[in-house]
């Protein structure tokens, strides 16, 4: 599987926002999109953007934030085009409904990374199924859950102990290992201000 393996602090600088790409420190003043605000390189301002880049740049800060590639993220689009309602909407859905995001949201990973990393590994049941594919998309009433010979891990046995700040949004429910999926995800509850109108725009194009 391809990933990027480009320093993250440098993708929230380029888009010129917190992508919360490393965990706690995006939280912290140690952020290098608070230290440094301006785009990596030597050319350090955004400059007027064109229509085009306009588009560019919000669909690159979407697919940066799930840490997707190119052709992941089209395939969401598509299906979400073939839906009836709002495509910039039921995108996001998709996206919220990833396996490791939901591990994320619930708060048992620092960052999304950090939660494919454990998904890959095979840390995680579906439904009492065990599951190691991030991109599993789980659906309303499902219920994950760490692994019982999982559970006294050093890195996940922190996770469990620790009070993850402003992830958890009001469509999951989670303790003691335990997800429960309560309802669709809300995109008013993501952590960015995505148009995604722009994003519907840029595809249809």
């Amino acid at each position: 599987m391809g990933r990027n393996i480009e320093a993250k602090c440098r993708l929230c600088r380029r888009e010129g926002e917190k992508l919360f790409l490393k965990g706690d420190k995006c939280y912290t003043e140690k952020c290098p999109v608070e230290k440094r605000p301006y785009p990596p390189g030597m050319h350090r301002t955004w400059g007027k953007l064109q229509q085009y880049g306009i588009h560019l740049r919000e669909k690159q800060k979407l697919k940066r934030t799930y840490g997707l590639r190119e052709e992941q993220f089209r395939r969401y689009v598509e299906r979400a085009k073939k839906i009836k309602g709002v495509t910039g909407d039921y995108i996001l859905e998709l996206l919220e409904r990833r396996l490791d995001n939901v591990v994320y949201r619930a708060g048992l990973a620092t960052s999304r990374d950090h939660a494919r990393q454990l998904v890959s590994h095979g840390h995680f049941m579906v439904n009492e199924r065990s599951v190691n594919i991030p991109s599993f998309l789980v659906r309303t009433g499902d219920v994950v859950q760490v692994k019982q010979q999982s559970m006294a891990k050093a890195g996940i046995k922190s996770m469990l102990g620790a009070e993850q700040r402003g992830r958890k949004p009001s469509w999951i429910d989670s303790g003691n290992g335990t997800i429960k999926m309560l309802d669709k995800p809300n995109p008013q509850e993501i952590e960015q201000k995505i148009q995604m109108h722009l994003i519907v725009e840029f595809y249809s194009r």
